[in-house]
């Protein structure tokens, strides 16, 4: 009989967004959306080592909170206290995807975090089980869970449905080196259904086909009209250089280009890995520190 191992090291994947749609706002604050959510393979990466109390975290960003302000640490605590242990966790975050950046870092890593500890503790949690901790930390930790590597998103993030997503080709994502709060998106934007040209309510439900279920999403059969998000408007607005950002990588050869999220980043998706490299090379003098060529994660 195999012992568990004591310490396991796991990546914590970035994503984006194909497509975000806001369709309303709940009593309860939350905003109900249609998103398709696509991992990609640049990621975070975490070494977790079992000890005998309590929760100890270091981050290779110090600017991180290391204390319970961070949802890697909420994760362990939440994971710990449902399966009753009294045992604790050591763990080494080391940050490769930008803080608030519409990249879903911070929900990813804390999804790594709880598929990393059912495996050390082996608790033999399903992903369904996992997934319902993962969303009382936030609406996009259960994507991160799932193993699927892209997923269409509705309610408020936590209803997923695996899609095809994209299978091959290139992804570049532009960061211009600010945070934005996803908070403050959301409480700036202006729902309506018609009179905003930035809100897609008049046509909400078009990436669902109705009581039938989820509408075969596929990256490379879809139009080009598909790939909006929401929430660029306001984002645009405060932050001009996101549309600047964006026509550039359509100069360079991206089928599309999009605000990932609530942004600041935006990804251009391409075809031809030579384009990828030429408009690599021109953001990366731009913004050093904050541009990744990558890939979409294989399922």
């Amino acid at each position: 009989m195999s012992s568990c191992p004591e310490e396991l090291t796991i990546a914590a994947p970035a994503k984006i967004n194909l497509c975000l749609r806001v369709l309303r706002r709940r009593p309860d604050g939350y905003h109900e959306i249609e998103s398709v959510m696509q991992k990609l393979a640049v990621a975070d990466l975490l070494s977790l080592r079992l000890q005998n109390e309590g929760i100890v975290l270091e981050c290779s960003d110090p600017d991180l909170p290391v204390g319970e302000e961070n949802l890697v640490w909420r994760a362990a605590w939440l994971f710990l206290e449902h399966i009753g242990s009294s045992g604790g966790v050591g763990i080494r975050l080391d940050k490769r995807i930008p803080i608030a950046a519409g990249l879903g870092g911070g929900s990813s890593d804390a999804a790594a975090v709880l598929v990393a500890l059912n495996r050390l503790f082996a608790s033999g949690l399903s992903e369904d089980q996992l997934a319902e901790l993962g969303v009382k930390l936030g609406a996009d930790v259960p994507f991160f869970v799932r193993s699927a590597p892209a997923s269409l998103a509705l309610g408020i993030g936590e209803r997923l449905l695996p899609v095809a997503g994209l299978a091959s080709g290139y992804v570049l994502l532009v960061n211009p080196g600010f945070a934005v709060s996803t908070r403050w998106v959301y409480e700036n934007l202006a729902l309506t259904s018609g009179g905003n040209p930035y809100i897609l309510a008049p046509n909400s439900g078009a990436l669902t086909s109705g009581n039938s279920g989820p509408a075969s999403f596929d990256f490379n059969a879809a139009s080009t009209a598909v790939f909006v998000n929401d929430l660029e408007a306001v984002t645009i607005a405060r932050h001009p250089v996101i549309a600047e950002i964006k026509q550039a990588l359509l100069g360079y050869g991206a089928r599309v280009a999009m605000m990932s999220g609530s942004g600041p980043t935006v990804f251009g998706c391409f075809q031809h890995l030579s384009e990828a490299q030429t408009a690599y090379r021109y953001f990366q003098y731009l913004y050093p520190d904050t541009v990744f060529l990558t890939e979409p994660r294989p399922a």
